[in-house]
């Protein structure tokens, strides 16, 4: 099964410079919760931007055109395509970013775990492909949370499954 991990603001927004545009508590402890014991697979700059390399209790699969480059406890391909042949039929694969890697991967993935910041941030410079249009997307899940002392903003929690 293939499913992609991600954060949105209201306006598709991901992130800004390089970084996520939103660090809620929340939103980090759920992706830790799906994501380990599982394969994450990422791009490049996605993996660079991980402050302690690659992520623990998980298979790391980095995506880049770069040859002849590894990174300490990751595999290394070149397309999204190579390294899902690399997986097993039954692997639990999480796409996680970045932005081009998501484009790639929506019309295969199975699932998309979602969480909705109910913001639009003043500076983004990277945005989720549009999806809400595709009927063939499924809301099968939501929850709604406030903000509150560790999550600044309110968000929701979505799944959809195709």
């Amino acid at each position: 099964m293939i499913s992609i991990i991600v954060a949105i603001a209201q306006n598709g927004a991901i992130g800004y410079k390089g970084d996520l545009i939103y660090h809620l508590s929340a939103d980090l402890r759920r992706f830790k919760e799906l994501t380990t014991g599982h394969t994450v697979i990422m791009g490049r700059k996605t993996f660079e931007s991980l402050p302690k390399g690659a992520l623990p209790n998980r298979r790391n699969i980095v995506l880049t055109r770069q040859q002849g480059v590894s990174y300490p406890g990751t595999e290394v391909y070149s397309s999204i395509d190579e390294a899902l042949s690399k997986c097993a039929r039954d692997e639990k694969v999480y796409i996680m970013g970045g932005a081009q890697v998501y484009t790639q991967a929506l019309p295969m993935a199975d699932e998309l775990e979602v969480t909705l910041v109910h913001d639009s941030p003043s500076q983004a410079d990277t945005f989720f492909p549009e999806f809400g249009s595709d009927p063939s997307w499924h809301l099968i899940n939501r929850e709604d949370h406030e903000p509150d002392e560790k999550n600044p903003y309110p968000y929701t929690f979505l799944t959809y499954q195709r």
